[in-house]
């Protein structure tokens, strides 16, 4: 009898200290290949250049934004590594002999971060709201409609048929994000307050100014196919993620260094060497986008094209990107908006009128067009080091063509904000990334900065409709060169996109931007 008690107590003592060895203040071990153990922590804490304006995708196309939110709401489908539309929150599609009916088949039993089952009718709400709010939807998939044909069932019927509405909704910028009927029916005008979706992480807390707060979706059902780019399955391997809202380019950098941040976003290239020479920090470079300079076609001075011809030939780019990257490994100077790896999108249309940097004839086109002094206001952000810059160099390049020239700086949302009332500014520069289409890209969106050209939207029509990819291709051709013709926009040059991370990082990937899932951070 007291021997099975001893028994018993040992038993419990040894259970309890087991117990109590598994338990490691917040973090895991897993054993590895080698025998050795390896303890994980349970956040991670990511730096961003910028606080986002919002996390509703629908309304905003800041990249800080849309890095979050993704991580929060998923869409019917999205993009592979190959840049393929895959099915996410969809199973299948089947589309008409005519191209206009679409026809989603949704993956079913697939809950929210409240708990509700997603159905038709959450679907349905959501996309409908996406082709109202999102600009980029508004202009290309013009009187489109979304209708439930059963809880598990949905139809898309178009105007027109298109080749790229997959690619529309498979998109990063502006994706059509899914959440419930009731978010979306109580959503102020100004866009949604509650962030509820299906993604691997949810939404905890936006402390104003300092971070955002993600926690893992313990009932998160992944699709099981191998991860690729956005696609495939997600696995949450931390409780908590925070996104640190750090404008200061130093104190991301020195964060990096010492591990305060695992992960830190829009690294100034001028710190490109410096890291990428540090053991414990690992530099990731990858597609990037391309520099624009957006004119001001609806008011004042450079309203009038000969005043844009003027600038526009004084500009010199390599100046610019120079500046602004730093190190020519992270540039390149084409007229393209466009990837110049997309074969079917690469083209030099423009090219007589790009990068002349002829300042004696942007002076006599400046006399020409009957330039009296007026302020030209330059509208940029300091929390975006390359476009800040870029602002720098421009205005001191139209100095040098005898233009009056200021520099209004604002955070990111007041940047947002400002550009959208065309009394207040005159140029602005912003670093785009690649878009899939070219009727995807800002230059070509009226919403962006008031773009209002019947041809360019003729154009836009023509490359969606085209019965062949080569027929597409020229029609693009014709509308890039349309583009250096009017000025109401002209690309600066094409970046490469840098962050950095520490050395404690597993299953980290990068496709368009850092993807929090699937990953691990070793203590």
């Amino acid at each position: 009898m007291i021997n099975k008690k001893v028994g018993i107590i040992f038993l419990l003592f040894v259970l309890a200290f087991a117990l109590i060895g598994c338990s490691n203040g917040g973090s895991k071990d897993t054993e590895g290949a080698s025998g050795d153990k390896k303890t994980y922590k349970d956040e991670i804490n990511i730096a961003v250049t910028a606080q986002p304006p919002t996390l509703d995708s629908a309304m905003t196309v800041s990249q800080v934004a849309l890095d979050i939110a993704g991580n929060v709401f998923e869409t019917l489908y999205t993009l592979n590594k190959d840049y393929e539309p895959t099915p996410m929150l969809a199973k299948s599609v089947d589309v008409s002999e005519d191209g206009k009916t679409y026809t989603f088949t949704l993956r079913e039993g697939i809950k929210f971060h409240n708990g509700k089952e997603m159905t038709s009718e959450d679907v349905v709400a959501s996309m409908n709201r996406w082709l109202e709010k999102s600009s980029r939807a508004k202009s290309l998939l013009t009187n489109a409609k979304f209708e439930a044909e059963g809880p598990y069932t949905v139809k898309l019927s178009l105007e027109n048929a298109t080749s790229d509405v997959l690619i529309v909704m498979s998109s990063q910028s502006n994706f059509p994000a899914i959440m419930p009927k009731e978010i979306i029916e109580s959503a102020p005008a100004e866009g949604i307050t509650e962030y509820i979706g299906t993604g691997p992480f949810k939404f905890e807390e936006w402390k104003q100014d300092q971070f955002i707060h993600l926690v893992k979706y313990e009932d998160y059902q992944p699709v099981d196919e191998e991860p690729s780019g956005f696609a495939g399955k997600k696995e949450a391997f931390v409780n908590d993620v925070f996104y640190h809202f750090v404008t200061d380019h130093s104190t991301r950098i020195a964060g990096i260094q010492t591990g305060e941040y695992d992960i830190a976003d829009s690294i100034p290239t001028e710190s490109y060497e410096q890291l990428n020479g540090l053991d414990n920090v690992e530099v990731h470079t990858f597609v990037g986008g391309t520099l624009t300079l957006f004119f001001n076609t609806n008011n004042g001075a450079l309203a009038d094209v000969k005043m844009r011809q003027a600038v526009n030939t004084a500009l010199n780019m390599d100046e610019i990107m120079m500046a602004s990257f730093v190190n020519e490994d992270l540039y390149t100077l084409e007229p393209g908006y466009m990837n110049p790896n997309a074969v079917q999108w690469n083209t030099d249309a423009g090219k007589d009128v790009y990068n002349q940097a002829d300042l004696e004839k942007a002076k006599t086109l400046l006399k020409e067009a009957g330039y009296k002094g007026e302020e030209i206001t330059l509208l940029t952000t300091g929390d975006y080091a390359e476009m800040s810059t870029a602002t720098t160099v421009v205005q001191e390049q139209l100095r040098q063509l005898g233009m009056n020239v200021k520099i209004d700086s604002f955070d990111f949302p007041t940047f947002l904000e400002t550009k959208n009332d065309f009394t207040k500014w005159d140029i602005f520069i912003t670093s785009n990334g690649y878009q899939l289409t070219p009727p995807q890209l800002l230059a070509v969106n009226p919403e962006w900065a008031g773009l209002n050209d019947p041809k360019v939207t003729e154009l836009i029509k023509a490359i969606r409709q085209a019965p062949s990819e080569e027929e597409s291709s020229a029609k693009w051709d014709e509308l890039q060169g349309y583009l250096y013709e009017t000025l109401s926009s002209t690309a600066i040059g094409q970046y490469k996109s840098i962050l950095a991370t520490t050395d404690k990082l597993e299953g980290f990937e990068v496709f368009e931007a850092p993807i929090i899932w699937n990953t691990k951070v070793i203590e």
